[in-house]
């Protein structure tokens, strides 16, 4: 049987501040990013599993992103812990805010190869992460590709 892929899309709303950046984004600011979600398989050929025909079941899927990304990034502010910007993430989680300290500079780029990791380990055994699109604006986006990645 074939290889599929399908495609899930996710926004969340996610603050950010890029420490030691010589433009704009060294300042904290926001993006509404949207997350598409791209795994491939084969359809299960079991007619009597109810998921008989599907890779894998779409609320499956987005169980998945929303536990790992949507529900834990969606209205958060992200700092790189290993810089000054820890003394103003502990003033904001001090005030109730939000605040995920990360080892990585928090870019679309470096947040998508932590967003691979983090839905590849809950994927069935049988089902690959295929590609990442992050896009933090309307023209602006990174991309991971497992294929990239071997």
């Amino acid at each position: 049987m074939s290889n599929i892929r399908i495609t899930k899309q996710f926004t969340f709303e996610t603050g950010h501040a890029l420490y030691g950046y010589d433009g704009k984004c060294k300042n904290v600011h926001g993006h509404s990013y949207k997350l598409s979600v791209t795994v491939i398989g084969t359809p299960i050929k079991d007619q009597n599993n109810v998921k008989f025909g599907m890779v894998i079941d779409f609320g499956d899927l987005k169980k998945i992103v929303k536990e790992e990304i949507v529900d834990v990034f969606d209205h958060a502010t992200v700092f790189n812990k290993n810089t000054p910007h820890i003394e103003l993430a502990a003033e904001l989680k001090d005030r109730g805010h939000h605040v995920i300290l990360v080892d990585y500079q928090p870019t679309s780029e470096n947040m998508v190869i932590d967003f691979a990791d983090k839905i590849k380990s809950r994927l069935p055994k049988s089902i690959q992460l295929h590609s990442l699109k992050l896009q933090e604006t309307e023209t602006s986006f990174a991309e991971w590709y497992q294929s990239d990645n071997q």
